[in-house]
């Protein structure tokens, strides 16, 4: 049976830089800048994950933290359009040229749902139904209040000095003629915003989004769990006995997944004292059939423990879900990104789950701006320092926007990067001198790295020490040659 996608899509209208959907949820979007991969310490992490907890909670109840990373596979495209680009310049463009990386653009939709709608589930979906919409909408002041808890959360953030935010306009919600906006690219899974190939959504068999297959994995149930969660984790590549190398908690299903895919994030802060009262039921129940079975036992006093930790240690209670929606444009792929999201996921020591019937409900929840339609019986109960280690913390290297760097290449992809070395780290208090310490073997290229900070600094018409040993050394007079300095082999060049 077809549909017309206009006559089912939740989404209302969009205004004042807000989502409307058709149910009476109202949506704000951001542009999250997250800090690069492998630059965060130890201390750093847990700064950025209590940031988040406490952004979090100052968000008022019947709200839905949405946070959407999409890694989708892109080629570099060198520059050969300047006329004054150097022989060398010309030759690093051809040699880095179609060079494929992951490109990484991150997205925070809160959403503030009605406090009498009813909770999604899997029995119904508004792909099926549609209804009025509340009341509570309609009121002006209530949105005002939402607004002003958005604003807060947005400050939080970025006070931390760990994330940079965009609030989205209409047009980036949108799109326009130029470029597809964020519900339309979702809805067509586009590689960027400058696609407008528009394809046909089928969930007859699994999901498909035109010649895209996809595949759906969640982290749904408790018992899939990992049994130990944290703001980072131990990178094993990196590391060694004495030196621990860190990375986010949820990098795995990050920028360390190598394929097409969308990593959603989904925190439900509901009303606490119904869900502590919820939760007390369940206990009750669970005492009265504890004689019948261990499991109810067990069950019990599981309850219970999250309820003295909820009460004694004021914990906010929340119900989270996270899925990784993959996609190849060829069915021979399948089986190995199904390899690639079950390793990532093996690696943060949780069962992987691939979600085969209720895969189109919750590719549909995703939509910008329906997120209320979740089905909530695909989430599970726990804190929001928990739900917060989950949350995906790092992107990829960015070009500095400096004048003066060199070109180094990144660590994943070899993707080129321009990286200012000299003023960028002292205006941002990491270093407090110029001093540089280069090591590596014979053939590394110490002596062409040096050449390149010789020349930048003598531009610069700063004052250098440079020690060059080895074979090289010869060569690093004869490279800078006519730069006016004096030479002497028992001394440094001093210029």
């Amino acid at each position: 049976m077809q549909k017309e996608l206009k006559d089912i899509l939740p989404i209302f209208g969009v205004e004042h830089d807000c989502i409307l959907s058709k149910q009476g949820d109202v949506t704000i979007a951001y542009e999250v800048t997250l800090p690069e991969l492998f630059t965060l310490s130890d201390q750093e992490y847990e700064a950025l994950h209590q940031a988040l907890i406490k952004a979090i909670k100052i968000l008022p109840r019947h709200t839905i933290f949405h946070k959407q990373d999409w890694f989708t596979e892109n080629k570099y495209a060198g520059d050969f359009t300047k006329d004054d680009k150097s022989f060398l310049s010309r030759s690093s463009e051809r040699f880095f040229n179609e060079r494929p990386y992951l490109e990484h653009q991150c997205y925070i939709m809160l959403t503030k749902k009605p406090a009498g709608r009813k909770l999604g589930s899997s029995l119904f979906s508004n792909l099926l139904r549609r209804s009025i919409v509340p009341e509570e909408t309609l009121k002006p002041q209530l949105l005002q209040d939402f607004l002003d808890s958005t604003g807060q959360f947005e400050r939080i953030l970025i006070d931390s000095g760990f994330l940079q935010l965009k609030r989205l306009t209409n047009e980036d919600l949108t799109g326009n003629g130029q470029y597809c906006g964020l519900v339309e690219r979702y809805m067509n899974l586009q590689p960027n915003e400058h696609s407008f190939l528009l394809h046909d959504i089928n969930f007859n068999d699994g999901v498909q989004v035109g010649n895209n297959h996809c595949q759906l994995f969640t982290l749904a149930d408790a018992a899939d769990l990992p049994g130990y969660c944290g703001s980072r984790i131990n990178y094993d590549r990196y590391s060694t006995d004495k030196t621990k190398f860190s990375v986010g908690f949820a990098s795995p299903l990050g920028q360390l997944l190598p394929c097409n895919h969308i990593f959603n994030q989904y925190i439900f802060i509901e009303d606490q004292q119904k869900a502590i009262q919820k939760l007390e039921s369940k206990r009750l129940r669970l005492q009265s059939l504890s004689a019948y079975s261990r499991e109810n036992t067990i069950s019990r006093d599981a309850t219970n423990e999250f309820l003295n930790e909820a009460i004694a240690q004021q914990r906010l209670p929340v119900k989270a879900h996270f899925n990784v929606l993959v996609w190849t444009d060829s069915k021979d792929g399948l089986k190995e990104t199904r390899n690639m999201v079950s390793s990532a996921l093996s690696q943060m020591d949780a069962v992987p789950k691939q979600e085969l019937a209720g895969a189109p409900q919750i590719f549909w929840a995703g939509i910008p701006g329906n997120e209320a339609d979740f089905p909530m019986n695909d989430s599970f109960d726990t804190f929001a320092e928990q739900a917060c280690c989950f949350l995906n913390l790092e992107t990829n290297y960015r070009s500095s926007i400096s004048p003066v760097g060199i070109r180094l290449g990144d660590r994943l992809s070899g993707k080129p990067v321009h990286v200012d070395i000299s003023d960028e780290p002292m205006q941002k208090g990491i270093v407090t001198n110029r001093n540089k310490f280069i090591l590596g073997p014979s053939g590394s290229g110490k002596s062409f790295f040096t050449n390149h900070m010789v020349r930048s600094y003598y531009e610069q018409g700063t004052h250098i020490v440079l020690v060059d040993v080895g074979h090289s050394y010869k060569g690093l007079c004869q490279m800078v040659r006519g730069y006016y300095f004096t030479y002497d082999e028992k001394n440094p060049i001093r210029f």
